[in-house]
């Protein structure tokens, strides 16, 4: 199975500033705990991860749109590890800064003012990615 896609609280963070990590430390954080947590003999955990694996692969809707998808809800669920992973999956994708801007509004609109401090750190990572030198993909928490 890809190191990649790992579902649910196990994706990226932007909890990682609050542990003072880089996203390239969190990066090599949440790498190194996905190998430990696959190591166990637990079929129902490596069957999640697989299943989140094949759900984000191209199909009748394309990458692009199930990352945006993806977003949203972790917007709306307020997950920052889930919003921190799918910005710089959506990155990786091809979404242009306007296109993040009505992802943004959607999760916004359906998940309420409650969502405003998710999207206000959704922000700050998708600058950080787009102005920190780092590919997308070294940016993943």
């Amino acid at each position: 199975m890809s190191d990649d896609r790992i579902a649910g609280p196990s994706r990226p963070s932007m909890a990682s500033e609050a542990l003072g990590l880089l996203p390239g430390e969190f990066t090599a954080f949440r790498q190194r705990m996905n190998e430990r947590i696959l190591a166990e003999d637990n079929q129902v955990v490596r069957r999640f991860f697989a299943l989140d694996t094949q759900t984000y692969k191209d199909g009748a809707l394309d990458v692009k749109t199930k990352e945006m998808l993806g977003l949203v809800a972790s917007l709306v669920l307020r997950c920052d590890d889930c919003i921190s992973y799918h910005v710089a999956q959506c990155k990786d994708a091809g979404v242009k800064r306007d296109e993040f801007f009505e992802v943004f509004s959607v999760g916004l609109v359906v998940g309420g003012s409650i969502v405003i401090p998710h999207l206000r750190r959704a922000v700050d990572f998708l600058d950080k990615v787009e102005g920190g030198g780092e590919t997308a993909s070294e940016a993943k928490l």
